[in-house]
């Protein structure tokens, strides 16, 4: 899957602007704080969809691992703030950055499936994130991925935690919750 989401980032240079302006803002649910990720490797850029939001009036707030076994804390931050190494080695806001509960996530996603199923880098990280801020209130859970990263079934095990959107820039999809 990482061999193919580099072929199709190598594919679609334009994918991440098509999927931010295929992103319906209407539909979106309410929030004022939406978290994203700094893309790794061939993951898709979130930079386009972050501007859509941003110019929405939403606050922008970014993970930051401070162990490499625990939930990844939201911070607060801004264009142009210093950011630092964190327990994974991706740039984040410093420690002292204001922690918040974004209403609304920007997933990374290695492979998605028809039913929300997303199978991440493997180290657990965002499902015990998703998790944690799931059971203290409201979450929205957007999956960024290319159209290509579509699989017939992503593995899903009981700590594995679904999305309840992906876009690509082939356009937005909400997935049914099971009852």
């Amino acid at each position: 899957m990482r061999r193919r989401r580099r072929l199709l980032a190598l594919e679609s240079p334009d994918a991440a602007e098509l999927a931010a302006q295929a992103l319906p803002l209407e539909d979106l649910p309410t929030f004022t704080i939406f978290g994203a990720y700094r893309a790794q490797g061939a993951e898709m850029d979130p930079a386009p969809v972050i501007g859509r939001l941003t110019d929405a009036g939403a606050a922008l707030s970014l993970p930051a691992a401070t162990a490499r076994d625990a939930p990844l804390d939201y911070r607060m931050t801004q264009a142009g703030q210093t950011l630092v190494l964190d327990a994974f080695g991706i740039p984040a806001p410093p420690p002292n950055a204001p922690p918040v509960a974004p209403q609304l996530i920007l997933a990374p996603v290695l492979a998605f499936d028809a039913k929300g199923g997303r199978l991440g880098q493997g180290a657990g990280a965002f499902d015990r994130t998703l998790q944690a801020l799931r059971a203290a209130g409201p979450l929205f859970v957007v999956g960024l991925a290319y159209a290509g990263q579509e699989v017939d079934h992503a593995a899903f095990d009981d700590h594995d935690e679904p999305l309840d959107a992906i876009l690509t820039e082939r356009g937005y999809r909400v997935f049914p919750k099971e009852t």
